[in-house]
């Protein structure tokens, strides 16, 4: 009855049992419908690539490793159409409902897994995130979400979208447990009594540190979503953090999502595009219509896109040099209602990339963390940090968490966080 309630799972039968006790030994996790799970064919969203793709030998390394410390596996959920979404609708299976506001959409594309944490199924979730697939689902579901370090948790055996943007996430119920799952995932296999490695850069990142507004972002949100973060940032500068406006670029952030874009699109189809071709699988209209124009993109337009990359990285690296953090809405808003209408939804899409762009070309790690509502409706709060500081960004991000909720008691204002 829950499955058909909610929506979460494709499988929401199958359970595998850990292999040994571990640091996440007692707790449930599901995972996107992209990760081999040994004996079950991955359908990534679409009935013509589940008819075509056959049971997975063995599990995908991340899910190994949260096995090997103790996790059970509890479930398989929905995704959207080839992870090439950023809404969690899906012409072919439905949509998940978002237990935070049901009114809502749940956002994708790993629609599933955040719904399944937001209801309280499962303790965490594994996703993939390229273009803000983890990150905008934990927003608009009122979860933790996390996008490490491009490459920092190994992809094996997860259907790709777009391999130089590919991250495999993570969503939780709470910021301790985001950072424990962290630990497991980034560390590798575990030693004994359950530890994970050490972390390749083990550096903390200050309590007192910089904080970067970049206008861009912000600008990004409309008023209402601004003002319901404000009181997060008020919290942040009474911690004792330096905030500072920045501007990230005089072009536009539109100018950075171009080359995401194209980017994105030259590997999509150069990964897909054969099955596509040959297969000729249905896809629902807004995502046939991505892959027709990600089959035009040439080798001149990446190299072009690539160029652009690597400056922005540039720009970024600098930015970010020494303790500083970037702060800014993980979403332009709460999620949108069901049903919008699709030039709506497409207009709030493109927002919604300029804010996930910046992590993704600069190949940065991101936490989401749920302070705010709008509406009613959850609406994230996003800090980036610079390459390699996952582990001290999860960390950081917990003992603020923590903080917050201290500083909320104290208060006596209820409303102010919703952690």
């Amino acid at each position: 009855m829950r499955e058909r309630a909610i929506g979460a799972y494709v499988d929401g039968r199958l359970t595998v049992e850990p292999a040994a006790k571990g640091k996440l030994s007692g707790l449930k996790f599901a995972v996107k419908d992209v990760f081999s799970v040994r004996g079950h064919t991955s359908g990534a969203g679409n009935p013509d690539w589940l008819r075509t793709h056959h049971p997975a030998p063995r599990h995908a390394e991340a899910v190994r490793r949260l096995l090997e410390n103790g996790a059970t596996l509890a479930g398989i959920t929905h995704t959207d159409e080839l992870m090439y979404s950023l809404n969690g609708e899906n012409d072919h299976y439905g949509t998940p409902v978002n237990p935070k506001a049901p009114d809502r959409i749940p956002g994708g594309s790993s629609s599933g897994s955040a719904v399944a944490v937001a209801e309280g199924s499962a303790d965490f979730a594994l996703g993939t995130d390229t273009g803000g697939s983890v990150r905008v689902p934990a927003s608009y579901c009122g979860v933790f979400g996390f996008r490490p370090t491009h490459g920092a948790v190994p992809a094996d055996g997860v259907i790709p979208l777009a391999e130089s943007f590919d991250t495999v996430g993570w969503m939780a119920r709470s910021a301790d447990l985001l950072r424990s799952v962290g630990e497991v995932l980034l560390g590798g296999k575990a030693g004994a009594g359950g530890e994970p490695a050490p972390a390749a850069d083990g550096a903390a990142v200050p309590a007192r540190l910089r904080v970067l507004l970049p206008k861009e972002s912000w600008a990004c949100a409309p008023e209402a979503s601004r003002e319901a973060l404000r009181a997060a940032l008020d919290a942040c500068r009474l911690e004792g953090m330096r905030l500072e406006p920045v501007t990230l670029t005089e072009s536009g952030l539109a100018d950075w999502v171009d080359a995401f874009r194209v980017l994105q699109g030259w590997e999509i189809w150069k990964n897909h595009g054969a099955w596509i071709s040959e297969v000729r699988p249905k896809f629902g209209p807004d995502i046939a219509a991505r892959f027709r124009w990600a089959a035009s993109l040439t080798d001149a337009d990446r190299a072009a896109a690539a160029r652009r990359r690597e400056e922005i990285r540039a720009k970024l690296d600098a930015l970010l040099a020494g303790d500083t953090l970037i702060a800014q809405p993980t979403t332009p808003s709460s999620a949108p209602l069901r049903g919008m209408a699709g030039e709506k939804l497409e207009a709030l899409r493109s927002r919604t990339l300029m804010l996930c762009c910046i992590a993704g070309l600069g190949g940065l790690p991101q936490v989401t963390l749920p302070l705010a509502e709008t509406g009613g409706a959850p609406v994230g709060l996003s800090f980036i940090a610079r390459r390699g500081m996952d582990l001290p960004l999860l960390a950081w991000a917990a003992e603020m968490t923590e903080r917050f909720r201290i500083r909320e008691e104290r208060a006596g204002d209820a409303h102010v966080f919703k952690i």
